[in-house]
C-alpha cells in the first residue's frame, strides 16, 4: 500500500543484512547481535525523534513504520537550508544477520526482491552490508535492478556503531542524507564521504577508513561542507528483473598449466572471468591458447579483464591480440566484481544466445565500463555515408540518426554540439536521454 506523504518528506527503507556496522565486541572479536543496531539508533537523537524535531526518524520494522506514518502529527520543518527534506526511515533487519563473506547469489536476489516488494512505499533504499563483499553486492544489484527509478545505496563501516570512535555514524548519516535528498537512480556505494557507482568500485584496504576506491571512474557524489553531485555522470533506468547463476573466476599466474585451465573450463561451467596480466596479456603457449579456444568453441563465455586496478584490456600487444583471437571477450576496464556479476546476469537470461552474451559483455549497460572507441564508432558509421552529405547540417543529422539507432548518449552529446537547435520532425522524442 502506498501512503500519502508531504512534499518535504522523504521515505527511506534501510535493509540491514549484517556486517561490522552493527556488531558488538565479544571475547572472540566483533560479533553480530540481533536488533542491536536498531535499538542503538533509536537511542540517538540524531537518528531517532518520534516527535519530528530532528532530521531523521526511525521505526523498528516496516509494519511499525507504516502504522506510525499514518498517526504521527504534526510534522515540523527541518532545521537547515531551504530545500531540505525530512527523512523518515524504517529498518528491515535480516534474521540471522550475515557476515558478508557468507553472502551468496540467493542473498543478492533477496535484496533485490525486498526492494521490489517495498518499491511503492519508499522513495529510496539503503542496504547495510559487510565490507568484504560489499563491492560484489553493489555490482550485482546494479544489474538486477533494471530500469531503476529510485536511489539505492550500499554502505557499511570498518568500525561498528558500538565503538566510541567509529565511521559507522558518518557512513549511515551520509547514505541517508543522499538517499533522502537526491534521485540518483542507480545502485551506488557510499563510504568515507564518497558515493561511487556500484559496479565501478573495489575494496582497497582492510584497515583504512577510506576502504574503497574507483580507479577508472570518478565519484558520483562528494560529501564535505556541501554535498556535491556530479550529475553529468549519473545514469537513468526503471524496473526490476531477477537472475540466478553461478560463475567462477580464474586468475592467470606464472606457470599455470593448460591442464589446469582445461579442468577449470569443463562442463557444467558456462562462463569464466579471466584475470589477465597488464592490458590483457596472457602466456603465449600453444597448449594454453588451444585450451581457451576449445572452451570458447563449446560455448563457454570467457571474459578477460586486467589484474591491475587501473587501466583496461586492449589489443595493443600481440599477446593480448592472440588471446582475443581464441574467442575470449575483452572486458574493458570492468572490475573483477563487476565482470563476474555482469556475466552471471547475462547468462541467466534464457533469451540470449552465446554470441549475444559475448556482444553485451563489451556493451555498457549500467555505466560499468568505458567505451574509449565510442567517438571512432560514430565517425566510422557516419563515414560510410559521407558521399551523400552536402553540408554541415547533413553530417549533424547523420550523427543524430546513429545516436537514435544505437541509444548512444556519447553520440547524442556530439550532435548537441553541432549547433542544430531542434530535432528533425521524424526523430522528435526518440533521442537518447543524457
Amino acid at each position: 500500500m502506498e501512503l500519502s506523504q508531504p512534499s518535504d518528506e522523504s521515505r527511506v527503507l534501510v535493509i540491514y543484512t549484517g556486517g561490522t556496522i552493527g556488531m558488538l565486541v565479544g571475547q572472540q572479536g566483533y560479533v553480530p547481535v540481533p536488533y542491536f543496531l536498531t535499538e542503538t539508533l533509536r537511542s540517538q537523537k540524531r537518528f531517532h525523534d518520534p516527535f519530528q524535531d530532528s532530521l531523521f526518524s526511525n521505526a523498528a520494522s516496516v509494519e511499525g513504520y507504516r502504522e506510525w506514518s499514518s498517526s504521527v502529527t504534526p510534522r515540523s520543518s527541518v532545521p537547515g537550508g531551504t530545500g531540505s527534506k525530512r527523512i523518515r526511515y524504517a529498518i528491515l533487519e535480516w534474521n540471522p544477520l550475515l557476515d558478508s563473506s557468507n553472502i551468496e547469489i540467493d542473498d543478492w536476489i533477496r535484496i533485490a526482491t525486498e526492494i521490489e516488494l517495498n518499491y511503492a512505499s519508499f522513495d529510496a533504499f539503503v542496504v547495510l552490508h559487510g565490507t568484504d563483499t560489499m563491492s560484489y553486492t553493489s555490482s550485482a544489484l546494479s544489474f538486477l535492478l533494471e530500469d531503476l527509478g529510485k536511489t539505492v545505496i550500499v554502505s557499511g563501516a570498518q568500525i561498528p556503531l558500538s565503538q566510541l570512535r567509529n565511521d559507522a555514524v558518518d557512513n549511515l548519516m551520509g547514505a541517508l542524507s543522499i538517499a533522502g535528498h537526491y534521485i540518483i537512480p542507480e545502485c551506488s556505494l557510499f563510504f568515507n564521504h564518497t558515493l561511487f557507482r556500484g559496479n565501478r568500485v573495489s575494496k582497497a584496504s582492510s584497515y583504512d577508513l577510506n576502504a574503497f576506491n574507483s580507479p577508472n571512474f570518478p565519484p558520483l557524489v562528494n560529501v564535505g561542507i556541501d554535498i556535491v553531485v556530479n550529475w553529468n555522470d549519473v545514469i537513468r533506468q526503471t524496473s526490476l528483473r531477477r537472475f540466478r547463476a553461478y560463475k567462477p573466476t580464474l586468475r592467470l599466474f606464472p606457470g599455470i598449466t593448460a591442464a589446469t585451465v582445461r579442468a577449470f573450463l569443463m562442463p557444467p561451467i558456462r562462463g569464466v572471468v579471466l584475470e589477465t596480466y597488464g592490458a590483457g596479456n596472457a602466456p603465449q603457449r600453444a597448449d594454453l591458447m588451444e585450451s581457451l579456444k576449445e572452451a570458447c568453441n563449446r560455448g563457454v563465455v570467457i571474459v578477460a579483464i586486467s589484474q591491475c586496478a587501473k587501466g583496461s584490456v586492449s589489443d595493443a600487444y600481440e599477446t593480448g591480440r592472440t588471446l582475443l583471437q581464441t574467442g575470449v571477450v575483452a572486458g574493458g576496464d570492468m572490475t573483477p566484481e563487476c565482470a563476474l556479476t555482469k556475466l552471471s546476469y547475462l547468462l541467466s537470461k534464457q533469451d540470449l544466445s552465446v554470441p549475444e552474451v559475448r556482444d553485451l559483455i563489451g556493451t555498457p549497460l549500467r555505466g560499468e565500463l568505458t567505451r574509449h572507441e565510442a567517438v571512432v564508432d560514430i565517425l566510422v558509421t557516419a563515414g560510410a555515408n559521407l558521399g551523400g552529405i552536402e553540408n554541415e547540417s547533413g553530417f549533424a543529422a547523420l550523427v543524430l540518426k546513429n545516436a537514435i539507432q544505437t541509444g548512444d548518449r556519447t553520440a547524442y552529446k556530439i550532435w548537441s554540439k553541432t549547433g542544430m537547435k531542434s530535432l528533425p520532425e521524424q526523430d522528435a522524442g526518440q533521442a537518447p536521454q543524457t
